[in-house]
């Protein structure tokens, strides 16, 4: 059963599946173990945010779970801060996915589904990240994949186990759904709707005070609008890069150790002959003999073998051990006692009897030790350095460990410190475009997620050379003082009431529409001069066909509208309104067995089948019971945000 969910995923249905529900607990796979309910210190409200059937979920796994979404965000957006996590339902999504997990292990475990410890281990072991070279479970390549993603042993067993219920009581119950064709057609047709209208653009500039405000109307706004003014939270780093340099002499062979390896692999150096063959493998020893009969009469050997229906075979610079371990023991013999341009006597191996004419023989006299020295000691002078700087980290990643500082590391090592600017996570040096020092970038993850002087050691991409660094100073996310940013708040400020200005004038064209008047007109009654609408004629298709751009807003409303409606839209960040009239749609003719119909059937099963998982999820939480805790909920916001509590 589960190698059949297991293949299921790998398709496209099964993957979009699994996905739509994936993402409403994505937040939560990440956090702490489901059984802790330890209190989180100091949060008012109590210990718990949400109750789900008998299980409490803490205040301690919400800020968890908080923390580690913040870390996934800001794999995509390196400036992002708690703030931004929690702008909107933030926090709430991430309760919500939090609970979602806890929902699945406890509807699972009343209705008899299970996911044990031995189930589990067999999906770890499935884990690409989790296997060595050989292609198996090793514990060292386990242990730097949960280093990599950043979670513990008990984290990922987490995630693993959630899955497992997920796969056992939501995938069976939407695989197969299946699309009638009435509807897949209907859905297809879609895709050859032309649509015609006008999209008008009310930018917030034309809009915009030229004056500025008044010291209470900046402050005032400034308190109510601090999330736009924060600052990304910088870190200044001091470092020093240590490479193969820093061993001095100590990877210089000694003669010992020269004459010791050239023992050691004596063979290598040793006289040598390869050969090489035109070959012949026939299954009796009176066909070989009768071949060899042949061209000791004058007959080639190629064509003696087509002769008696055989191809030969060509074997370049072979040794007499390798043809040994290859055919037998009787083979290499006759191979290799064979002149030049001889043919060889018959000989037997597993495969049948053996018959080849020698092509080559190169012989290759033994090598001295004086004649291979430089050769030697090149190998053992990078033996010892790969040996020696890998030692030479592991000793300093202990003595760290052990509470050694940077200055004193660098000290033992004659490095020299080099310190950073205040940077951001995005690598830049804060307030500049600079990009912080090469060597740092690596590392730049890692180090904004540790204390001050906490001295770490890493591997640069190299593989080469390594950079033990730790964090200076560390200059929180915050919102910046009213004075050192007045103007850029001016500006903001002015922004924002042009946009409110620009939403009335859009509530006012708007009007004038519904009234009667053209788009156009209604625009130009405006005080303000305002551009021209544009007029809009495109189909569905054309616009399913931006895969690589992001369709336009006021496009995207323009399909989900009525016929012969005009709505406004507020455009982003403040920058004005849009007002979009759809006058006409028409739709085009679909042809039989048109592809869009398979594709039609394909997009709305997945849909479909997302959305019993979202219901089915609905109907477990109410089986089980989910009960919140607004108080707590709010604690937990307030000491994210580091307000008093």
């Amino acid at each position: 059963m589960l190698t059949f969910f297991r293949n299921f995923f790998k398709t496209k249905v099964g993957l979009a599946i699994a996905l739509a529900f994936l993402g409403l607990i994505g937040f939560a796979f990440a956090s702490m173990d489901v059984s802790s309910t330890g209190a989180f210190g100091g949060v008012a409200g109590g210990d718990r945010v949400a109750v789900v059937g008998d299980e409490k979920v803490s205040t301690a796994a919400l800020n968890d779970a908080a923390s580690e979404a913040l870390r996934r965000v800001r794999e995509e957006n390196p400036d992002a801060t708690i703030q931004t996590l929690l702008a909107g339902d933030g926090l709430d999504n991430v309760l919500g996915g939090l609970i979602d997990r806890y929902v699945l292990i406890a509807w699972g475990e009343e209705n008899g589904l299970r996911a044990g410890r031995n189930l589990v281990n067999s999906e770890i072991r499935q884990i690409p990240g989790a296997r060595g070279p050989s292609g198996n479970f090793e514990e060292s390549a386990y242990q730097a994949f949960l280093s990599a993603q950043s979670l513990t042993d008990a984290q990922l067993r987490q995630q693993v186990r959630t899955s497992l219920f997920f796969r056992q009581s939501v995938i069976p119950a939407t695989y197969g759904t299946i699309v009638p064709d009435s509807i897949a057609e209907t859905y297809a047709r879609t895709f050859k709707e032309r649509r015609r209208g006008f999209v008008a653009a009310i930018p917030a500039a034309a809009f915009a005070p030229t004056g500025n405000p008044t010291d209470a109307q900046l402050r005032e706004f400034y308190a109510e609008n601090g999330q736009r003014f924060v600052r990304p939270e910088r870190r200044s780093l001091r470092y020093a890069s240590f490479g193969a340099d820093a061993l001095g002499e100590t990877i210089e062979p000694s003669d010992t150790q020269i004459q010791e390896y050239f023992r050691e692999n004596a063979e290598d150096y040793a006289a040598r002959e390869t050969r090489s063959f035109t070959q012949l493998i026939v299954s009796t020893r009176q066909g070989a003999e009768a071949i060899a009969q042949r061209v000791s009469s004058g007959q080639s050997f190629a064509a003696a073998a087509a002769e008696a229906g055989f191809r030969t075979a060509q074997l370049e610079n072979q040794e007499r051990e390798t043809v040994r371990e290859q055919a037998s023991a009787a083979v290499a013999d006759a191979y290799f006692s064979a002149s030049e341009g001889g043919l060889t006597a018959p000989a037997r191996s597993p495969l049948g009897w053996h018959i080849a004419r020698v092509d080559d023989v190169n012989q290759e006299a033994a090598k001295s030790l004086a004649s291979v020295r430089g050769e030697i000691a090149d190998v053992l002078r990078e033996r010892n350095r790969q040996r020696g700087i890998a030692e030479l980290a592991t000793t300093i990643e202990d003595r760290l460990a052990d509470g050694a500082s940077l200055t004193a590391v660098a000290e033992e090592l004659d490095l020299e410190i080099q310190s950073t600017p205040a940077l951001t996570a995005s690598g830049f040096v804060y307030g500049t475009q600079q990009r912080a020092p090469e060597a740092l970038l690596p590392t730049l993850d890692f180090a904004f997620q540790i204390d001050e002087g906490e001295p770490e050691i890493a591997a640069l991409p190299d593989g080469q050379n390594f950079i033990v660094y730790e964090v200076a100073t560390i200059t929180p996310s915050a919102t910046a003082p009213l004075a050192e940013i007045r103007d850029n708040v001016i500006a903001e400020w002015r922004r924002v009431r042009g946009n409110e200005g620009a939403r009335a004038a859009a509530d006012r064209v708007l009007k004038r529409v519904e009234g009667g008047a053209t788009l156009a007109a209604a625009l130009s009654a405006e005080d303000v001069a305002l551009p021209n609408p544009d007029g809009v004629n495109i189909t569905r298709q054309e616009i399913a066909q931006m895969r690589n751009a992001r369709v336009p807003a006021p496009l995207a409303l323009f399909f989900s509208m009525a016929e012969g409606t005009t709505k406004k839209l507020q455009g982003s960040q403040d920058q004005g309104w849009y007002i979009v009239a759809l006058d006409d749609i028409s739709l085009g003719e679909l042809e039989e067995n048109d592809p869009l119909i398979a594709q039609a059937k394909g997009q709305i099963s997945q849909g479909w089948a997302a959305e019993l998982s979202e219901q089915m999820i609905a109907a477990m939480r109410a089986e089980v019971g989910v009960e919140r805790n607004p108080d707590a909920i709010a604690a937990v916001r307030r000491q994210l945000l580091g307000e008093p509590n």
